[in-house]
């Protein structure tokens, strides 16, 4: 099948290559004539296990191209999908305008009937828009085509992201007519095999899917950062808590580790989009709202768990860091807790040292003027002199370091863990004072002065 893909980045490049892989005739289209001819070239911008050798190889069979040429990528897909970026708005509505652009684009070029897939996250109701728009397009150009929009919201995990292209757990499609609904089956035959992963319903129920799975992982993320400060106040393991609540099969352990909060591409985004959605049609969202603010006040805990340790004077003083991507097997810094952190930091007057496996790049780009920024070239060598070390991002290299260089080459031996890294009592013993996220002892710590969170 011939394959259209508006829109080269996360989503639209694994959703692209794995769709190549599986044979069907894929031409993927971006604006950023740069990042096109990078692209051209087997080179990929973001980090996703795995990604890089599919793009390369289905380069080489011909089966993946990339354009900037929106005239060739509208003509030559029987489904076109979209999955531009829909970043949120100032009051935290999604920004649809590279929907609508698309949209557009179909307007002018298209002559043969065709099928458009929402990829990308979009608000309820988008669907109905986006046919709307298109149709005053091309009234305005005295046109014709017979189109469909189709709701179909991917679920990929950054870190995962080809993975669960490969092997999706459910294929969720939003349409109504009984021929379009042959022709995505048709079109995920390969990844349908072992058995029926399609679910079929109406595009508004599809669209609202993606946001209310979202917001479940995310409401699991914030209630269990909820229950690790009830723990912590009351002298309990948040760790044991875990292991006792994960057994039962309602909850499942999947989600339910505490920490500084979740960050990334799409759980922050969607959380605001979902509230404002919900107050557009004045439907209470409370539960939606304490998630996000929970979330909000967990980012901040870590510095105020080390603003509490030295007594609110962190001037002159340096924090190895590890970790700065919002999770592992990513370099997406999106929302991610380091930031909060690094610019509390900062803004206190202390200096930090960071090293992260992949996130090095992103965040040079980030902060390329903080003067109180060093990145380092290992875990180790953040190490040397600083005044504590912090954990932010549970890479697999961080679970087992060598405890005693760690206690040899800091001035103070002092570890403050945002992931539950480690285990408290054998750091005890090795000497150090460990800090972790609702295991008892983290309670014991001041009053952080100042503090808001």
């Amino acid at each position: 099948m011939k394959i259209s893909v508006f829109g080269s980045g996360y989503v639209g490049l694994v959703q692209a290559t794995v769709l190549a892989e599986v044979g069907h005739d894929v031409i993927c289209m971006d604006i950023d004539q740069n990042k096109v001819e990078s692209l051209q070239q087997g080179h990929i911008s973001i980090f996703e296990p795995g990604l890089a050798n599919l793009v390369r190889d289905n380069l080489e069979t011909g089966r993946l191209r990339f354009t900037s040429d929106e005239k060739q990528a509208v003509e030559h897909g029987q489904v076109l999908f979209i999955a531009v970026g829909t970043p949120p708005s100032d009051d935290g509505s999604a920004d649809l305008s590279a929907v609508f652009a698309v949209g557009d684009a179909v307007a002018r070029h298209r002559e043969e009937p065709l099928i458009l897939a929402e990829k990308s996250t979009v608000p309820v109701g988008t669907g109905d828009a986006l046919t709307l728009h298109i149709n005053n397009a091309l009234n305005a150009s005295g046109r014709s085509l017979q189109f469909d929009v189709v709701s179909n919201p991917e679920f990929l995990k950054e870190g995962s992201a080809v993975t669960d292209c490969r092997r999706p757990d459910r294929i969720i499609i939003g349409c109504e007519r009984d021929e379009v609904r042959e022709t995505m089956r048709d079109l995920y035959a390969p990844f349908n095999r072992n058995h029926d992963r399609i679910i079929f319903m109406d595009r508004r129920s599809a669209e609202l899917t993606k946001y209310a799975a979202n917001g479940m992982l995310a409401t699991k993320i914030s209630f269990i950062n909820q229950i690790a400060e009830l723990a912590e106040h009351l002298g309990a393991d948040i760790e044991a808590i875990r292991l006792g609540i994960g057994a039962d099969a309602r909850i499942g352990y999947h989600f339910i580790y505490p920490g500084c909060g979740y960050g990334g591409s799409c759980f922050p985004k969607d959380m605001r989009a979902l509230i404002h959605s919900a107050q557009q049609v004045n439907c209470s969202s409370d539960l939606l709202q304490a998630v996000e603010a929970i979330n909000e006040r967990q980012k901040h805990k870590l510095f105020d768990r080390i603003n509490a340790f030295y007594n609110g004077d962190l001037k002159g003083k340096t924090f190895a860091l590890w970790g700065l991507a919002f999770k592992p097997n990513t370099d997406d810094m999106r929302d991610a807790p380091s930031r909060v952190l690094m610019e509390a930091l900062w803004a206190a007057g202390a200096h930090v040292r960071a090293f992260d496996p992949e996130a090095m790049q992103e965040t040079q780009r980030l902060y390329a003027d903080e003067a109180h920024l060093s990145l380092m070239g290992t875990p180790e060598s953040t190490l040397n002199g600083a005044d504590a070390l912090v954990v932010c991002t549970e890479w697999q290299q961080f679970k087992a370091p060598d405890f005693d260089l760690i206690k040899q080459r800091l001035k103070n031996p002092v570890i403050f863990d945002g992931r539950n890294l480690y285990d408290s009592e054998r750091l005890a013993r090795k000497g150090l004072q460990y800090f972790p996220m609702g295991r008892g002892e983290s309670c014991n710590l001041p009053v952080s002065q100042g503090s808001t969170h």
